[in-house]
C-alpha cells in the first residue's frame, strides 16, 4: 500500500492563510476606514450600510480566524464561501456591463467562483477529518 503525501502543518496553514488573505486585508481595511466600507456598500445599493459594514468586517475577520485556528474551520469556510458567492453576484454582474469593463468583471467573477470552490474543499476536508478522529 502506498502512503499518501500529506502537507506539513506549516504548508497547510500557509495555504489557508493565502486563501483567507483577501478577507483579512478587506476586513482590516474596512475596519480602519469605516467610511470607505459604508461608501462601498452604498455604491452597490445595500442598506442599511453601517450595520452591514460591521457585519462584513466581523464575517471577514472572524471566519478567517476560524479557518486559521482550526476551531470550527468548516463553519468559517462555509461562511466565507457563501459570502463570496453572494458578493460575486452583487458586485460582478458582468452580463450587465459594457466592454471593456465586462471582460475584467467576467474574469473576476469566475476567479471568485474558484475561491468558493476552495472554501468548499476546506469545509469538506475539515468535516472529513473530524469524522475520522
Amino acid at each position: 500500500m502506498t502512503k499518501r503525501w500529506q502537507p506539513t502543518p506549516a504548508v497547510r496553514w500557509i495555504a489557508l492563510l493565502l486563501l483567507c488573505a483577501a478577507y483579512l486585508q478587506g476586513g482590516f481595511n474596512k475596519a480602519v476606514d469605516f467610511n470607505a466600507a459604508i461608501a462601498e456598500l452604498n455604491h452597490f445599493g445595500l442598506s442599511p450600510a453601517a450595520p452591514l459594514a460591521v457585519a462584513v468586517i466581523v464575517l471577514e475577520l472572524g471566519a478567517s480566524a476560524l479557518i486559521l485556528t482550526g476551531f470550527l474551520r468548516w463553519l468559517g469556510a462555509l461562511a466565507l464561501g457563501g459570502f463570496t458567492l453572494l458578493a460575486t453576484f452583487v458586485a460582478l454582474r458582468f452580463w450587465e456591463m459594457p466592454q471593456p469593463e465586462r471582460f475584467m468583471a467576467a474574469n473576476s467573477f469566475f476567479e471568485h467562483l474558484g475561491l468558493v470552490g476552495g472554501f468548499l474543499l476546506v469545509a469538506w476536508h475539515d468535516l472529513k477529518e473530524r469524522t475520522h478522529d
